[in-house]
């Protein structure tokens, strides 16, 4: 199965990391412009615009107001389990509260715990493990995916889960 041209994008970014201090790393502040939020930093938790900048480039559109996690689930196309390649939405925080995260569904561990390709996850963009009772939604960035994209493939994994992404 081919990935979608948002995940090749997104995989050329694996281990892209935040730089500590007053500098920024450029890269992270290129995919805030691409997506047109207007930050220019890399401290302002950057989910958001590691997904929007990712999208752009592969020549889709950003959730209007990408920069908070939430508003990914304002992408039209509704999907109603984890398909790889889909934006998957979860709560930080709270369920209720306004906090959220979100990056790219790659597969899940034999315990069924998403693996999901993001930004801002330990500060770089890596590959982490999260529990399904915090996803809020998921959603596809450009027709329904194709049958097959819901078998998701195995990851190994430690069984620890991401619980702060900030």
């Amino acid at each position: 199965m081919n990935e979608p041209q948002w995940m090749t994008t997104a995989r050329k970014y694996l281990g892209m990391r935040e730089i500590k201090g007053p500098q920024h790393n450029p890269d992270i502040i290129a995919l805030w412009k691409k997506m047109g939020a207007p930050f220019k930093d890399d401290e302002t938790p950057w989910c958001g615009g590691f997904v929007g900048g990712v999208l752009v480039e592969a020549g889709l559109k950003a959730a209007p107001g990408g920069a908070m996690a939430r508003n990914w689930l304002k992408l039209p196309k509704k999907i109603e389990r984890a398909a790889v390649g889909c934006v998957v939405v979860f709560w930080r925080g709270s369920p209720q509260g306004a906090s959220g995260h979100v990056g790219f569904v790659v597969g899940q561990d034999r315990a069924g715990n998403l693996a999901v390709l993001g930004g801002n996850q330990g500060d770089k963009v890596s590959i982490a493990f999260f529990g399904r009772n915090r996803v809020l939604g998921y959603r596809w960035p450009s027709i329904a995916p194709s049958p097959e994209r819901y078998n998701l493939p195995v990851y190994e994994s430690n069984g620890q889960l991401s619980t702060n992404e900030a």
